[in-house]
């Protein structure tokens, strides 16, 4: 895997990613060079030919996107990946369509049109040719898993279920038959190791004083064999933390968790440009929403509760209202449900729609949060969730979000396990922390704001 932005993506969805892009460009440029043989250096440098190469390209990948064509969830859905694969350059040949009908001055250069006719027949190559490659052994990485329990099921089921990663477990410690001692956990090892010719050794053992086979693993180490443990592995497949077996000797050693002065200043110049553009975007839309909240239901536009924030600070976080006035008059302090009766109709929309968030700019422009960050939480969930969940308190070293890494990869969550598996994600964001992670969960963010999806 290789790690852009401080999250960890697997080579061959880059690779993916990459010749998609080669094929989009050289789809374009065949397009222009056929309609324009004789003068192509005037089309490409004087009649915008470099500029429609680079737009169709942005555009190509940015609807990819948007229709999950490089999440592995659908790489094994045929039928409905292909469907979605024609949906990008048909899109975009209605797209230029509409701008030739819009403005009819313009002058009619099919070399885009043709572009596309040639992009659909390769992007379709370009795909069966991958899925090929894709089963092929020889880019496969085989891997043993060294361990028995719990947390050694996990891993291997984790690496199966992410075919995109190109990794075979090709043996584990389970797979041995009688006493699992610490001889014969080395002894299977290397038998497995030698036969399967093993690429990379996990070791998610929890007693490790009991059975881990430190000669065998030095010598597989000096033989060429990458030995990693378990815990690091998990993060990479899951992008979260695990919070089960991890000891504070990791946080303590492990990379990242550290924040320079330099990355606290332009990350807050990045918070308050971003939330400063969004108050000036919404601001038409602002008295709209009163209106209907108003009209809804009785009771003030706004509402404001007590959020724990950096350090432990107590502040105020600013919301428009979706409940009705008195929500927690009988309940007190409670999270909200599925088909939550409190939530008035125009709180539906709100909340899917994310409008309910427009006044945390404000707490965004005070410093009292952040763009990117793990979601604020009440001051009363706080204290029962620190007893409860180990390392909570970790969330409290950076400003909350308004968006952020749990945000964007787990459901709403009111329980005290989606409380635990969130805060898995937010132990990751705040290791791997970075401007360029928090770029990519705003650009994440705006697809699935767009597309309705986790709101409640």
């Amino acid at each position: 895997m290789i790690r852009l932005f401080k999250v960890y993506y697997p080579v061959r969805t880059l690779i993916l990613l990459g010749g998609e892009a080669l094929i989009v460009v050289a789809s374009i440029f065949l397009g222009i060079a056929i309609l324009h043989r004789e003068d192509l250096f005037i089309a490409l440098n004087y009649d915008g030919g470099y500029s429609k190469i680079v737009t169709v390209t942005l555009l190509v990948l940015l609807l990819s996107h948007w229709f999950d064509l490089y999440d592995p969830a659908y790489f094994d859905a045929k039928g409905e990946l292909y469907f979605r694969l024609l949906l990008v350059p048909g899109l975009l040949a209605l797209g230029l369509a509409a701008l030739q009908f819009a403005f009819p001055s313009l002058n009619r250069d099919y070399s885009a049109l043709t572009g596309l006719i040639i992009l659909t027949m390769a992007l379709f190559s370009w795909r069966l040719l991958y899925s090929w490659l894709a089963q092929q052994s020889f880019l496969q990485e085989r891997v043993y898993v060294l361990g028995t329990g719990e947390r050694a099921q996990r891993l291997v089921n984790g690496l199966r279920s992410r075919t995109e990663l190109g990794i075979t477990v090709v043996g584990r410690s389970a797979d041995m038959e009688g006493a699992v001692t610490r001889e014969a956990v080395g002894s299977h090892l290397l038998q497995v190791v030698r036969e399967q010719s093993v690429h990379r050794v996990i070791v998610a053992i929890q007693d490790r004083r009991e059975t881990m086979p430190m000669q065998e693993l030095l010598d597989l180490r000096l033989q060429g064999v990458h030995i990693e443990e378990a815990t690091s592995w998990l993060e990479k497949i899951s992008g979260r933390i695990e919070v089960e077996q991890l000891y504070p000797s990791w946080i303590i050693f492990a990379t990242g968790f550290r924040f320079s002065g330099i990355f606290r200043l332009l990350r807050r110049f990045l918070n308050f440009t971003v939330s400063l553009i969004g108050v000036l975007v919404t601001l038409p839309i602002i008295p709209f929403v009163a209106l209907a909240i108003k009209l809804d239901s009785s009771g003030p536009v706004l509402y404001r509760q007590r959020r724990v924030g950096k350090q432990g600070r107590i502040f105020y976080c600013y919301k428009f209202r979706t409940m009705r006035q008195d929500a927690e008059a009988d309940t007190g302090a409670t999270w909200a449900a599925d088909d939550d009766p409190r939530i008035t109709r125009t709180g539906k929309f709100l909340r899917l729609s994310r409008l309910d968030e427009i006044p945390q700019l404000w707490c965004v422009l005070k410093g009292d949060m952040a763009f990117v960050g793990p979601r604020p939480e009440r001051p009363e969930f706080v204290e029962w969730l620190t007893k409860e969940l180990p390392y909570y308190g970790v969330r409290h070293v950076v400003r909350p979000g308004i968006t952020g890494w749990a945000q964007i990869r787990y459901k709403y969550g009111n329980t005290i396990e989606d409380a635990k598996e969130k805060l898995q994600y937010d132990l990751f964001y705040i290791k791997n922390a970075s401007l360029g992670l928090d770029i990519l969960i705003m650009f994440q963010t705006i697809k699935i704001v767009l597309l309705g999806r986790g709101a409640q």
